[in-house]
């Protein structure tokens, strides 16, 4: 039987990096998959694009992973978002900069990303098998022993990387698997719950579907808690569904709503939209009393032609009662004045998300307490290590959470490979 010095669980972006890390270190390593292809998250990521980092500053980074981003400093100081572009680019992978600093592959092909990977996995001699699903790792009183196969194999091992993601996209994989192996080592697994989530709502005109496939750019997306207090504002796009609002804003806004609904022990939490995020309400009010001044006879309708997304503006004029064939000059100031409020103040109503196996990403997972920032190395059984969506860290997206993925991973694979081989 063959010994390894290192075994990975889970091949995603986590697994992947930490069995190169690991294996460029000088580890002997065995990869193991439940799946019969490794990197399936990563060839749907980025809309099959794949966004494999973000090229902002490293603060600005960590402000983009508010779940624990701050734990992120150890890592990044080991393989930071720098290093994940000189890596794909020392693969041969050319990569451009998009808006908010997503790095994407020239070729906008995800598929490219994980064949690399795969090839550089194969170069370093690292054991791959799929379609292998472990029932639990062994320990010793302080270390790991071995892992236990379903198929009642047993490899022992040193070390153990786990890296089997979250509860989030399970079709990928990602059904929890690591957490009772976790708990069985004596760690902590904070509660688990959707991020990066679409969000729902029982507002009447979301039921009817009145607003639904309408999509508005640049706008400002706000979760309010019950006493009508800011809680968390984001800017971008978003787009009304049938069952509530999605897109990059809501998605963002989404971890927010989870833990106020929660936190105030309440059905719905307010939301407010604001069209013109940078314009203010009064200087709105006083642009259509110019354009209305200029141009008196014209009607309401055609006045605010252009104003706004035009389906938009036919819900407010329903939404309001308002008679659009009026000529300009005779609407009110008062009417001028609610119709700006509605565009800066869109509110609705929601009542929760979509559950965590539809969400991007799962917020909760082990405990970062119990975990060696600077090698991803567990603080309760000698020889495991943990990394990527396992852990209690989650980002937005835009590269974040893959940020993570392969600074967390690269890090407890040269860690791994450091303690069994150059102790």
């Amino acid at each position: 039987m063959k010994k390894y010095d290192v075994i990975v669980i889970g091949g995603g972006p986590s697994g992947l990096m930490a069995s190169i890390a690991a294996a460029g270190h000088g580890a002997n390593v065995l990869l193991l998959d439940k799946g019969n292809k490794l990197g399936r998250k990563l060839a749907i990521s980025g809309g099959g694009r794949c966004n494999v980092t973000n090229r902002m500053e490293l603060q600005d980074l960590i402000a983009h992973i508010p779940g624990n981003g701050r734990f992120m400093h150890s890592p990044f100081s080991v393989f930071n978002n720098e290093d994940i572009i000189a890596f794909f680019e020392g693969l041969g992978i050319q990569l451009k900069e998009e808006d908010r600093g997503r790095m994407f592959p020239i070729n906008d092909k995800a598929t490219t990303v994980v064949e690399t990977l795969l090839q550089r996995v194969k170069e370093l001699g690292v054991d791959i098998r799929t379609n292998t699903s472990v029932k639990t790792i062994t320990y010793s009183d302080d270390s790991v022993k071995e892992v236990v196969l379903h198929n009642h194999e047993t490899i022992a091992t040193p070390a153990v990387i786990v890296a089997t993601g979250g509860k989030s996209v399970p079709h990928t994989g990602s059904t929890g698997d690591g957490y009772p192996w976790a708990e069985k080592a004596g760690h902590t697994i904070t509660e688990l719950y959707p991020t990066e989530v679409p969000i729902t709502s029982n507002e009447s005109f979301i039921k009817q579907k009145t607003l639904q496939g309408l999509s508005l750019r640049d706008i400002e997306l706000t979760v309010f808690n019950p006493k009508g207090k800011k809680i968390k504002t984001h800017d971008g796009d978003m787009i009304f569904t049938h069952f509530g609002i999605s897109g990059p804003a809501a998605l963002r806004c989404s971890q927010y709503v989870v833990k106020a609904l929660k936190k105030f022990e309440t059905k719905t939490i307010t939301m407010e939209i604001d069209l013109f995020p940078s314009i203010s309400e009064e200087a709105l009010f006083q642009q259509l009393l110019s354009k209305a001044k200029n141009e008196p006879k014209k009607s309401m309708k055609n006045l605010l032609k252009g104003f706004a997304t035009e389906r938009f503006l036919l819900f407010l004029y329903d939404k309001l009662s308002l008679d659009t064939q009026t000529p300009a000059s005779t609407v009110s100031h008062d009417t001028w004045r609610d119709l700006v409020s509605h565009c800066k103040h869109f509110k609705i109503e929601v009542n929760g998300t979509l559950s965590i196996e539809k969400a991007f990403v799962t917020g909760g997972g082990i405990s970062i307490k119990e975990i060696e920032p600077k090698t991803m190395h567990s603080k309760k059984k000698k020889g495991l290590y943990f990394c990527g969506e396992v852990l209690d860290i989650h980002g937005y997206t835009g590269g974040y959470n893959i940020t993570v993925a392969f600074s967390t991973g690269y890090t407890a694979g040269k860690s791994a490979a450091e303690q069994v081989v150059h102790k």
